[in-house]
C-alpha cells in the first residue's frame, strides 16, 4: 500500500530513499519522494528463486528440455497487440530487496574482497536479477501460473556510483520501478544504498533496458503500457524517451559506421606525429612520446567454460555473470596498468548483442583505451564459440571508467584500429564525466 511519504534522504540525481529499519516503514522517492511502501523488503535469495516460479523452469539441469517443452505452449497466452494489455503505474512494479550483509556473515564471505570491501561484480548479479523481476511485476498476468514473457536484459545503460568502497558489514538495499515502456522493451531504474547510522545512504544508480520476448525467446512480446501520475513521474518517463533516442543516435555516430569528427581526426594526426622518430624522418619509425604506454601493451584476456551452473532462468548463461567476469578482467587490467588499486566510477553501454549458450567458450579481451590524470578507460569485448566451432561470434562489449589515486601514464595507439578504441574510449569517459558534472550541479 502507497501513502505519501514524510521524510527521505537524497539521493544523486534528486532521488531519494530513506530504507526500511527494524520497527519503522519504509520508504521510497522515485525523483522527489512521494510514496510510502509498508512490509518487509525481500532478501535478495529469494529473486532467483522468485523468477524461477514465474517462468516455471527447471531446478536441475537435468530436467531443462522438459521445462522448455512446456513453455512453448505458453505462446497462445500471449497478447496480438499492446491495447489488449491493462496499463500499469510505476509503483505496481516498485521491489524493495534487502541483502543482509550487515547480519548474515557466511553471505558476507561470498561478496568479499581482499580489500575488505564488497565485490562490485557480485553487485552486477544482483542488479541483473531484480531488473528481470522488477519487469516481469509490470507485465505479470494474475489469470496465469506461468509467464508467457521471456524478459531478458537488452542494454545497461548506465550505472553511475556516488561512492567508491562499499562496506561488506552493512546491510544493502535495492529499490526500483519500470520507468519507461516501449512495445516491447521497458526501461528499468534500480538504486543501492546502504545502511550507516541507521539510515541508508545512497551507493549508485542504474538504468537498464529490458525487452520481453515470446516463450521461447525467438521473437518480441508485447507488454503493458506505462502511465505516468504526477510531474516527477512524467519526467522520469520523458527521459526515457530522451534516453531511447540517445541511444539510436550513438548507434548512428558509431565509429563502426561512421568516420571520426575533423576534431577526433586531428587529435589522432598530431598524436601519430609526435610518435614519429625525427632522426629517421620516417612513418615506419615510431617512438614512444615520455610517460605513455602503446595501447596494445595494455590487454589482458581469460577464457571461461560456459557450465550449467551459471545458466539463467532460460537456461542460456546468465548476463549477471558476464557482467561479472568482464568487471573482474577490467578491474585487473587497470590494476596492472596502474600499478595501484583501482575505484569504479561508471559502468555504461553494455549492450547484450547475443545470448551465450551454456557448453560454449567465452573468450574475454580487455584493454585501456584512453586515459586522463588519475582516470582510466577500460573496454572489455566478449566472444564465444562452441567446442568443435572456429567461428567465432561477439556477444558484448564492456565500458568500465576507473578512478586511481596517482596520475597514470597517457595510452597512445600505434595503429588505425587501436586510434578508433581510443577515440571511443575517449566519448564514453567524456560522456561520464559530463554527467558526473550535471549531478553536481544538480545536488547544489
Amino acid at each position: 500500500m502507497w501513502r505519501e511519504a514524510t521524510r527521505f534522504c537524497t539521493l544523486n540525481k534528486g532521488r531519494a530513499i530513506l530504507g526500511r529499519i527494524p520497527g519503522q516503514e519504509t520508504f521510497c522517492n522515485r525523483a522527489k519522494g512521494t510514496f510510502v511502501l509498508e512490509g518487509s523488503p525481500m532478501p535478495m535469495s529469494d529473486v532467483r528463486h522468485k523468477l524461477r516460479e514465474i517462468v516455471g523452469v527447471s531446478t536441475h539441469w537435468s530436467d531443462h528440455l522438459k521445462a522448455m517443452e512446456e513453455r512453448k505452449l505458453l505462446h497462445n497466452l500471449l497478447p496480438k497487440n499492446q491495447k489488449e494489455l491493462p496499463p500499469r503505474r510505476m509503483k505496481d512494479s516498485y521491489i524493495e530487496v534487502i541483502l543482509p550483509l550487515g547480519s548474515q556473515p557466511m553471505l558476507r564471505e561470498k561478496y568479499l574482497t581482499v580489500f575488505n570491501s564488497v565485490r562490485f561484480g557480485r553487485i552486477l548479479e544482483d542488479l541483473d536479477s531484480l531488473g528481470v523481476l522488477i519487469c516481469y511485476t509490470h507485465t505479470q498476468m494474475e489469470s496465469v501460473k506461468m509467464s508467457p514473457f521471456s524478459i531478458v536484459t537488452a542494454l545497461v545503460d548506465k550505472i553511475d556510483l556516488c561512492k567508491q568502497i562499499i562496506s561488506p558489514e552493512s546491510d544493502i538495499k535495492f529499490t526500483g520501478h519500470v520507468s519507461w515502456v516501449g512495445k516491447t522493451s521497458m526501461e528499468v531504474k534500480m538504486h543501492m544504498s546502504q545502511l550507516q547510522d541507521m539510515v541508508y545512504h545512497p551507493v549508485l544508480d542504474a538504468t537498464f533496458v529490458m525487452v520481453a520476448r515470446d516463450p521461447e525467446n525467438k521473437g518480441p512480446a508485447f507488454i503493458n503500457p506505462l502511465i505516468p501520475e504526477g510531474p516527477e513521474e512524467e519526467e522520469l518517463f520523458k527521459q526515457g524517451e530522451l534516453n531511447k533516442g540517445k541511444r539510436v543516435d550513438s548507434m548512428t555516430a558509431s565509429l563502426l559506421k561512421m568516420a571520426p569528427t575533423a576534431e577526433e581526426r586531428n587529435a589522432v594526426h598530431d598524436m601519430f606525429l609526435n610518435t614519429l622518430d625525427p632522426r629517421t624522418i620516417s612513418f615506419q619509425s615510431r617512438v614512444l612520446p615520455p610517460d605513455s604506454v602503446w595501447m596494445e601493451n595494455t590487454k589482458l584476456k581469460s577464457l571461461q567454460i560456459c557450465h550449467p551452473q551459471e545458466r539463467n532462468i532460460f537456461n542460456r548463461i546468465f548476463g549477471g555473470f558476464l557482467m561479472r567476469k568482464a568487471f573482474e578482467l577490467g578491474w585487473a587490467t587497470a590494476c596492472n596498468f596502474s600499478g595501484s588499486r583501482p575505484f569504479l566510477v561508471a559502468v555504461d553501454d553494455i549492450m547484450f548483442q547475443s545470448p551465450v549458450e551454456i557448453g560454449s567458450l567465452l573468450f574475454l579481451s580487455s584493454q585501456v583505451c584512453y586515459t586522463e590524470k588519475n582516470y582510466i578507460q577500460v573496454r572489455v569485448h566478449s566472444e564465444v564459440c562452441f567446442p568443435g566451432s572456429k567461428e567465432h561470434k561477439t556477444t558484448n562489449v564492456f565500458h568500465f571508467t576507473f578512478f586511481v589515486e596517482k596520475a597514470v601514464p597517457a595510452v597512445i595507439p600505434k595503429t588505425y584500429g587501436d586510434s578508433m578504441l581510443y577515440l571511443d574510449g575517449q566519448r564514453h569517459f567524456m560522456s561520464t564525466m559530463l554527467q558526473k558534472a550535471r549531478e553536481k550541479s544538480i545536488i547544489k
